[in-house]
């Protein structure tokens, strides 16, 4: 076991009691035997801290409770309290299917040009019943950073990543006033020179609810937006904002017919396309 490289899981807790035991359970049940599991709670007002050192009394595993600092912040200290090789920051309300890591671990040690892998994910409800109207089983895929700043590609999912823990460290870490760390991640690593793979195999559970930051137009518009300033002296800069507006605001214009006013307020007559039409349809005429 000690020859093969050493995986530190980091699993966050913010009030998931109902579901950080089957999140544990499922990194403690991971096929690669080389993973040291650190779990952080953060200052959750539930039953979690309680149900946590339960756990690791009997398992053994890291446990760290502390006053509430936030994801980001709480992931930088991980990234530099931990020192293993590669590091799978993982949240506390998903689940891990048993091979996930090893699947990763094979994948990354024959492409050191990996900075980050990933691979499909099975969303389920907060009951863990599989949604699979959603379910969106892709294709494998190589990333860089075209690719993912032009949204040619689905990137990595969340739940998914594995990462080599020096390239993170090398490109500063977790930017904490930027809340959509994954695709933040993927941009500075593949900015750097490296790439981001995404495997064929389901290799995680992601349960879906109302507190899921995808779920938030609004957010989602300007969490993106301050993203890709950080590239804003790439030649795509412009095409790439715009496309992100039209994106939202056909999202907008049937969930949230203000904001989607707002944006179409922003996209120049000349570049609609027909998502735009369908948006302003939906908007003006439904």
């Amino acid at each position: 076991m000690n020859e093969l490289p050493l995986v530190d899981v980091v699993v966050p807790c913010y009030n998931h009691a109902a579901f950080v035991k089957d999140c544990i359970d499922s990194v403690l049940a991971q096929s690669y035997p080389n993973i040291r599991l650190l779990v952080i709670d953060d200052g959750s007002k539930d039953e979690s801290p309680q149900i946590l050192r339960e756990m690791a009394t009997k398992y053994g595993f890291n446990l760290r409770v502390q006053t509430n600092k936030g994801l980001l912040p709480t992931l930088n200290d991980a990234l530099h309290e931990v020192n293993g090789e590669y590091f799978a920051p993982f949240a506390s309300d998903d689940i891990m299917l048993p091979d996930r890591i090893a699947l990763q671990m094979a994948h990354m040690q024959a492409h050191p040009e990996v900075a980050i892998c990933g691979g499909n994910i099975i969303p389920i409800d907060d009951s863990g019943r599989v949604l699979e109207k959603k379910r969106r089983r892709r294709p494998a895929r190589r990333l860089d950073f075209d690719s993912i700043f032009n949204n040619l590609l689905p990137g990595a999912p969340a739940p998914s990543f594995l990462m080599r823990r020096d390239v993170v460290i090398e490109v500063g870490g977790y930017d904490t006033d930027l809340r959509i760390e994954d695709l933040t991640m993927m941009l500075k690593v593949c900015s750097a020179g490296y790439v981001v793979d995404v495997l064929e195999e389901e290799l995680a559970y992601y349960r879906t609810h109302a507190q899921n930051t995808h779920a938030n137009i609004r957010f989602m518009l300007d969490e993106v937006l301050k993203i890709y300033a950080l590239f804003a002296d790439h030649k795509d800069y412009e095409k790439v904002c715009l496309d992100h507006r039209k994106s939202v605001f056909l999202k907008a214009a049937k969930l949230d017919k203000p904001l989607a006013r707002e944006i179409i307020k922003q996209i120049p007559l000349r570049s609609w396309d027909m998502k735009t039409l369908r948006g302003a349809t939906r908007l003006y005429l439904q």
